[in-house]
């Protein structure tokens, strides 16, 4: 039965309760305001700068007053849908090769909790600290207006958009700190939820997603590259033989993380088409969303389709005639918005369907496949699906019903396929595809400690 909330309806002058269905993922995506990202960025760049090691005390400068601004926005969203969120500030203290004296790096997370699965979690992510061409610089400026301003201001915007409604699964809005100096918030974030027993389904970090003009003067806005890593980084020698043997060096959680939100964009958000990259992050570099791959976790990084090296990292200054520097001039908001929609879509679609079930399947020296799968909250029903083993996605599928736990593909030899299944809500929402085994499950058994 699909969940009905209570809208006004204008009747003989006066309000009355009327019953309508939730509105669908792409529906909610409409409701990002340009405007409202910009404001956001405006207000971190007016910081000056947000090094993890700046000012903590200063009402207006620093990553102390720009943790604070992230604090009260999600304050005002709670208390606009009826204290709905809980906000906490996870930290640790840090010394590192960027950050030689002890310096503690703060989170703040939003946590807008599930109706039905509270323990099941969904994470959207960005840092809000920001570094010039001097990684140990904490004093000069540092606007950080795409660097990660863009996606710091798309988490607070998904925050204002999502907190009006309910979804079954718990959604996390996170602000990181100390991505510059190490990736430093995205390990608070995922001790965190390690020490707090979270079963986390999908983690969304958006790391530079607002502009759309490459250092080549290339433009592109009508892509956003999502990047997900192959095999599990918390994988054990003994799983990787039988995944060596078996397959699925393209299907862990995060690769069908990435396949989901492509197959979103496509239905959903007009005018952006998602590139999936088949790497954790850019060749050899890094992103917050690792340290929750290395916790077992499934995430992808979001970014931007190309990117401008000249506004990265870099102090602001005009050399040779040419500027350099992470100015809010350089942000195409009509691009940020996009994906900032493509993240609500997203958030809504995997905080409403049900968890991906863990997969087996048998059928060697047979000309069928039994695909089975473990029962989950939540599902109405289950969609076995298939494809070539080198097709990049799912191609064939078929239905089984709520109280079913395998089915056979007659005639679908096991050697010539990839396997997977997805669980479907009663109002049709649908999972990401859990690929079976190991490889595939959505929840590691005992993930190494980030």
């Amino acid at each position: 039965m699909m969940k009905r909330v209570w809208v006004p309806v204008l009747l003989a002058g006066m309000a009355v309760p009327a019953l309508a269905a939730d509105p669908a993922p792409g529906q909610l995506a409409q409701a990002v305001s340009e405007a409202e990202l910009k404001t956001n960025i405006t207000s971190l760049v007016g910081f000056g700068t947000r090094h993890s090691a700046s000012d903590t005390s200063s009402q207006t400068r620093g990553i102390g007053a720009a943790r604070r601004w992230a604090e009260e926005r999600f304050k005002g969203f709670s208390a606009a849908c009826g204290n709905c969120l809980e906000i906490i500030k996870p930290s640790e203290v840090v010394t590192g090769d960027r950050l030689p004296t002890p310096t503690e790096i703060v989170d703040v997370l939003a946590i807008q909790p599930g109706t039905s699965e509270p323990d099941r979690f969904i994470i959207m992510s960005a840092h809000i600290d920001s570094r010039n061409s001097d990684p140990l610089d904490s004093k000069g400026d540092a606007p950080g207006a795409n660097d990660d301003g863009s996606g710091t201001a798309a988490v607070i915007e998904a925050a204002r958009v999502l907190s009006r409604h309910k979804f079954p699964a718990t959604i996390v809005y996170a602000v990181l700190s100390g991505e510059e100096q190490g990736l430093n918030g995205g390990k608070v974030l995922a001790d965190f939820a390690r020490a707090h027993g979270w079963t986390v389904e999908a983690v969304l970090n958006n790391d530079i997603v607002g502009n759309s003009t490459g250092a080549s003067g290339m433009k592109d806005s009508g892509h956003v590259r999502v990047f997900s890593e192959g095999t599990k980084a918390v994988e054990t020698p003994a799983q990787a033989n039988r995944r060596r043997y078996n397959g699925g060096e393209v299907d862990s959680p995060s690769r069908n993380l990435a396949r989901f939100i492509d197959s979103l964009a496509d239905h959903n958000i007009n005018g952006l088409d998602v590139k999936m990259v088949y790497r954790t992050d850019r060749f050899g570099r890094g992103g917050d969303q690792t340290r929750m791959l290395e916790a077992g976790y499934p995430a992808v990084r979001i970014t931007e389709a190309v990117e401008h090296y000249g506004r990265q990292h870099q102090n602001v200054r005009v050399e040779n005639g040419r500027r350099y520097g992470d100015l809010i001039d350089g942000v195409d908001f009509q691009y940020l918005a996009k994906v900032t929609k493509l993240n609500v879509a997203a958030l809504a679609a995997l905080a409403r369907a049900p968890m991906p079930p863990a997969v087996t399947i048998t059928g060697q020296v047979s000309p069928d496949t039994k695909v089975s799968w473990t029962p989950v909250k939540g599902a109405a029903g289950y969609k076995i699906w298939w494809r070539d083993t080198t097709a990049p996605q799912w191609q064939y599928s078929r239905m089984a019903p709520a109280d079913a736990t395998s089915l056979t593909l007659e005639g679908v030899v096991i050697d010539d396929w990839f396997f997977g299944v997805s669980a479907v809500a009663a109002d049709g929402s649908e999972s990401p595809i859990a690929f079976p085994g190991d490889a595939g499950n959505f929840v590691s058994v005992s993930p190494v400690k980030p």
